[in-house]
């Protein structure tokens, strides 16, 4: 993976006024729910409505 001149201004950014306190808590929430999510898909299974039906590649159900 190759670093871009961009990826080097804004990591400077970050260390000179790294996100607040909250910021960092409201990320780490969003993770968590998402993880949360994706663990109980993993047990309890997704349910019939959300599944998607395979269609032949190409065509589409109107």
């Amino acid at each position: 993976m190759r670093i871009r001149p961009q990826q080097f201004l804004r990591m400077s950014r970050w260390a000179r006024r790294p996100p607040s306190e909250k910021r960092v808590k409201l990320v780490l929430a969003v993770i968590a729910i998402a993880l949360a999510i994706w663990g109980l898909e993993r047990v309890f299974g997704s349910p019939e409505w959300m599944r998607i039906d395979s269609t032949p590649k190409g065509r589409i159900n109107r």
